[in-house]
């Protein structure tokens, strides 16, 4: 049982009150009659014990109507998913120096996120932009993790296999722009992957870790890490992410509107190699959105097992059968105040 504004059952704390309210105004009608004291005697009847419950019948409808107001929602089923996989952490770069455009994205220049943000978008499609199959593997059951990483490495989900909602994040990945979350903590980056996928069940677990320059930040050094990656069994896929010589930087993070400077492309290829040559993995260079493609199928050749989804669940809405109950205990009130329990005004 969930409901989707909780919030609102704290209006369930007025209902007492209304009833208390309700009790000390119903005061009994008082009659002169000259045998009272006998009549003090007999038990009460049953019209005499409704009508002393109608308080706590009307309580019981405001009740009910604050809990459809708030949405009660029933699980009604779970489900497991399973299919043949591997585990994928995405490990994407997204320090100021992404913002560099030097890479092509079709036949326009593009900044260097968006051309990986696009790459990595049909790699967990399986499909070009044009429906186009990219490799021989099916990535419907690979189980995809995502962390982003500048000066601090964030997580941006854990291994799933809901592909449209990874989609979804991938979509809202962006430059950092405080100077403070500047870096490149590429060490830091693969320790949050590797604790990702320690758990993941799948035959291969590869990460894929995408980047630009070089390591100047966190407290883990990426050759640590690497042999972190290669003590679990996991091989790291490195990239480096920009072409040769020059290459046009916004003179702020992220604005494409304040104008470029030239400046060198640095990219510590030495470093990424290592990493991949120590987890078994490989290195390449992307200088455009065909050389991202080219991890593909190697990744494919990996060994696939089982992955299990996490469970989900259907809820049912309950707040019509809610309601429906209140308005059926208001009318029974109505009906026997107007009736069996009417009072003399």
């Amino acid at each position: 049982m969930r409901f989707a504004d909780p919030n609102l059952l704290l209006l369930l704390l007025l209902v007492p009150v209304v009833v208390w309210l309700l009790r000390r105004g119903a005061r009994p009608l008082a009659i002169g009659f000259p045998v009272s004291g006998e009549l003090r005697q007999l038990p009460p009847s049953l019209a005499v014990r409704l009508h002393q419950a109608l308080p706590w019948l009307r309580g019981l409808v405001l009740g009910l109507a604050v809990l459809a107001l708030a949405g009660p929602e029933w699980g009604v089923e779970t489900t497991t998913v399973r299919r043949e996989g591997i585990a994928i952490a995405l490990v994407i770069d997204v320090s100021s120096s992404m913002s560099a455009i030097d890479l092509k994205q079709g036949d326009h220049p593009a900044n260097r996120l968006d051309v990986v943000k696009a790459t990595l978008r049909d790699f967990i499609t399986g499909r070009d932009t044009t429906g186009r199959d990219l490799a021989a593997g099916d990535r419907g059951g690979d189980a995809i993790a995502m962390v982003a990483f500048a000066r601090y490495a964030d997580t941006i989900s854990p291994p799933t296999l809901d592909h449209q909602a990874l989609l979804g994040l991938l979509d809202q990945v962006r430059i950092v722009e405080q100077s403070t979350e500047d870096g490149t903590a590429i060490g830091d980056a693969l320790a949050r992957a590797i604790d990702l996928l320690d758990h993941a069940r799948g035959a291969g677990k590869v990460i894929v870790l995408v980047t630009d320059g070089s390591f100047n930040a966190g407290e883990v050094e990426p050759l640590v890490a690497a042999q972190m990656a290669a003590a679990y069994g996991i091989k790291v896929y490195t990239i480096g992410a920009g072409s040769h010589g020059m290459a046009l930087v916004p003179v702020a993070a992220g604005d494409d509107s304040a104008g470029y400077l030239s400046s060198p492309v640095t990219i510590d290829e030495q470093t990424l190699q290592q990493v991949a040559e120590v987890t078994g993995g490989r290195y390449f260079r992307a200088t455009d959105a065909a050389a991202l493609r080219s991890i593909y199928a190697e990744i494919d050749r990996l060994a696939k097992a089982p992955n299990v989804a996490l469970h989900q669940q259907r809820y049912v809405e309950l707040y019509p059968l809610v309601a429906a109950l209140a308005l059926a205990l208001l009318v029974l009130e109505m009906i026997m105040v107007n009736t069996r329990l009417r009072t003399v005004p």
